[in-house]
C-alpha cells in the first residue's frame, strides 16, 4: 500500500476527451447535393434546416467507441477517435467526407460518457459510475456527488485505485488537510471501507483490551484515561510505552518505542500534545520490581530507538516552526 504523500494532483485531461466505450451522437449537414440523401435520419428521412434550401441533416444512429477506439462511418470507413476531444472527431468525419460530399459540417456530442468517469462503490450513498463534468472535483468531492459517506468520518477509509497502485487516504484527514484532497482523474476507483483505528492497551494498566478511537484525534494523555490510568499497585507510573511502526526515508517501516514517566509532571504536558497512531500499542510496566530502568534496557535490546515522548513532541513542533 501506497503512503497517501504519493498520490499526485494530475492535470486533468478535456472533459471531451473520447474513449473505448463512449458513446457518440453525430450529426451530418449537407448542402447541394446530399451524399446521405434518401438514406434517412432519426425518424426514417434526411431532414431539411429551416428556412435553408438544400441543406439536409442526417442523424447517424448511437455510435459506440469500440475496445481498440475505433468508429465506424458510412463512406468514411473506420476512424480511430480514442484519445481525442470531440472538435477533432469532427473535424476527423469532416476530411473523410470532404471529397464525397460538398462542403460537410458534422456536429458530434457524447450521449454517455465512458472515459471522463470513475467508479466508487462502498459505504456511499449511490455507488457506481460517476461522470466528472469538470475534471476539477476532488476525492471529498467524489465522495459528496454519490450521496456522501455514510457512517463517522473518523472510521472511514478511501481506497484510491490508479494506474494499478492503491493509495488509502481517512476521511477525516480529507477535511481536517486540505492539500491531501487532490482531483480524482478519469479511470480512478474508490471504494469507501469502514475501518475504525484502534489502539490496544497491555501490561498493567486498569483495564486491557481494544480500544476504537473516539475522535480523529486521540492524545496519550485521553487514552491512559480511557484505558483506567495506572492501576496502583500493579502499575509502574515511571514504565508506560507506546509502541509504534513508522517509515523510514526508504519507505520501510520499522518499530519504534516511546516512553513516558508520569512520575514527572511535565510528562503531563507533554501526553497532550503526543498523539496516538492507529494500531499503537499502549504498554503498562508492572510495578512488582519497581525498577523501570530494568524494564527500559530489556524493551532497549529488542527495539531500538528508545525516545522518550518528551523528545518526539519538541521534535514535531521544531518542523513546524
Amino acid at each position: 500500500m501506497r503512503p497517501t504523500g504519493l498520490l499526485a494532483d494530475r492535470t486533468p485531461p478535456p472533459t471531451d476527451m473520447v474513449g473505448p466505450g463512449d458513446i457518440l451522437d453525430i450529426n451530418i449537414y449537407e448542402a447541394g447535393v446530399a451524399l446521405f440523401a434518401g438514406s434517412g435520419n432519426a425518424s426514417g428521412q434526411a431532414g431539411q434546416i429551416g428556412t435553408t434550401p438544400g441543406v439536409q441533416v442526417q442523424k447517424l444512429p448511437p455510435t459506440r467507441v469500440d475496445d481498440l477506439g475505433d468508429i465506424s462511418i458510412p463512406y468514411a470507413g473506420t476512424l480511430h477517435v480514442s484519445g481525442i476531444t470531440i472538435g477533432e472527431v469532427e473535424a476527423m468525419i469532416r476530411n473523410a467526407l470532404q471529397r464525397l460530399s460538398q462542403n460537410p459540417q458534422v456536429v458530434v456530442s457524447l450521449s454517455q460518457a465512458i472515459t471522463n468517469s470513475v467508479i466508487i462503490g462502498g459505504e456511499v450513498a449511490k455507488p457506481g459510475r460517476l461522470v466528472l463534468q469538470t475534471n476539477r472535483e476532488s476525492l471529498s468531492d467524489v465522495v459528496a456527488l454519490a450521496g456522501g459517506y455514510r457512517g463517522n468520518a473518523k472510521d472511514l477509509t478511501l481506497r484510491i485505485t490508479r494506474g494499478g497502485s492503491n493509495v488509502d487516504v481517512r476521511m477525516n484527514d480529507l477535511i481536517d488537510n486540505p492539500g491531501l484532497d487532490v482531483r480524482a482523474y478519469p479511470g480512478d476507483r474508490f471504494i469507501l471501507i469502514n475501518n475504525p483505528r484502534t489502539y490496544s492497551v497491555l501490561g498493567a494498566p486498569g483495564r486491557v483490551e481494544q480500544i476504537p478511537f473516539s475522535r480523529s484525534t486521540v492524545s496519550l494523555a485521553e487514552a491512559i484515561a480511557t484505558a483506567g490510568g495506572v492501576n496502583p499497585g500493579v502499575g509502574n507510573p515511571a514504565a508506560i510505552f507506546v509502541f509504534r511502526y513508522i517509515r523510514d526515508e526508504q519507505g520501510n517501516e520499522v518499530p519504534i518505542v516511546y516512553h513516558l514517566n508520569m512520575m514527572k509532571t511535565g510528562s503531563y504536558f507533554f501526553s497532550q500534545r503526543f498523539f496516538m497512531q492507529d494500531k499503537d500499542v499502549l504498554y503498562f510496566g508492572n510495578a512488582s520490581a519497581n525498577q523501570p530502568s530494568k524494564l527500559i534496557q530489556l524493551i532497549s535490546q529488542l527495539f531500538s530507538p528508545i525516545l522518550t515522548v518528551t523528545s518526539a513532541v519538541q521534535t514535531v513542533q521544531n518542523s513546524r516552526n
